[in-house]
């Protein structure tokens, strides 16, 4: 158990596991590129989207959003308080 908290409190376990991620990928898109599919093209327009709807939203719409539902929640609450809840119209 306290080696692999020692694993995990070291930087140079992350960096091992950053090299041998980059040589992988390496060995798995160099014959790609050079035989010239468009496969390596698609994972990295993916990879993008992904990055930049996730970012996207965990620092700019995320926060937005909650605040917005939390205010119409608030805004239902008082309506309801003030005329009553009736059913589903």
């Amino acid at each position: 158990m306290a080696s692999i908290i020692e694993k995990l409190i070291t930087p140079s376990f992350y960096s091992q596991k950053a090299s041998g991620m980059m040589a992988s990928a390496g060995n798995y898109y160099k014959p790609m590129f050079r035989s010239g599919s468009v496969t390596p093209l698609w994972h990295f327009m993916v990879v993008t989207s992904v990055v930049m709807y996730s970012s996207n939203y965990i620092f700019h719409k995320g926060h937005n959003i909650q605040a917005s539902r939390n205010e119409k929640k608030i805004a239902l609450e008082e309506y309801y308080e003030k005329h009553g809840h009736s059913g589903h119209h």
